[in-house]
């Protein structure tokens, strides 16, 4: 049981890493566009925005997803890397169709999964709302120092 707790967190704490790194790394970015964000036209550099971040935040669950199924399958709990991926993917989008299940053994992990995963998708959503409120706000207050 305390193997399990202990890589769970190991994996959570993993994940959020890596989460908050690639908000760190789209912040620098999107500072470095900062000039050509705020000159008009708004709207079509706030959708690319909204495009590019919604990219990136799968890419940053895909990654989660991908660890978990990596230490899963290191742990020989899973066959193929297909059953692991498939695995962490409804675990961590807490689908949980129920149709693959973990060995008793290494049930906890299951829902520590599913736990990274829920923490994962809300960190992720506020990143979302946060980079287009920042760019927007950028956007409309260029626009007033302009007037």
């Amino acid at each position: 049981m305390f193997i399990q707790i202990a890589l769970g967190t190991f994996l959570i704490l993993l994940t959020i890493l890596i989460s908050g790194l690639a908000f760190w790394t789209l912040e620098v970015l999107l500072m470095r566009s900062r000039p050509w964000l705020l000159r008009e036209p708004h709207r079509p550099k706030l959708a690319l925005v909204m495009s590019v971040t919604v990219v990136w935040v799968l890419g940053t669950v895909t990654a989660g997803v991908w660890i978990w199924a990596v230490a899963l399958r290191l742990l020989g709990v899973f066959v193929t890397m297909e059953a692991s991926v498939y695995f962490s993917l409804v675990a961590f989008t807490t689908l949980g169709f129920g149709d693959i299940l973990l060995p008793h053994q290494w049930r906890l992990l299951g829902g520590m999964a599913a736990a990274n995963g829920l923490l994962s998708m809300g960190l992720l959503t506020a990143m979302m709302v946060e980079v287009l409120r920042h760019v927007r706000i950028g956007q409309i207050e260029g626009k007033k120092g302009r007037r």
